[in-house]
């Protein structure tokens, strides 16, 4: 499942991250490496962007990005 089909409050594992050269970097460089926890905070009011913690920190993606995230272990709860 792609992080931009997570719904709020689930809590996923990274198992890949794809994108072109440049957002795949962006998106590594932010945290969002192999094996990483991500919780769904929220989404904005019109589903764009998506709130997400990621090693307790607070990130704003656009849906976008999410869509380029593989996550699996997709679960309730939080980190």
């Amino acid at each position: 499942m792609y992080l931009s089909e997570m719904k709020e409050g689930q809590v996923g594992v990274i198992v890949h991250v794809g994108g072109d050269a440049s957002i795949r970097r962006r998106l590594l460089e932010m945290g969002f490496v192999k094996g990483s926890e991500v919780y769904m905070e929220k989404y904005a009011p019109l589903k764009d962007p998506i709130e997400l913690v990621i090693k307790g920190y607070h990130v704003s993606l656009c849906v976008e990005e999410a869509s380029q995230i593989t996550v699996e272990d997709v679960r309730n709860g939080q980190i």
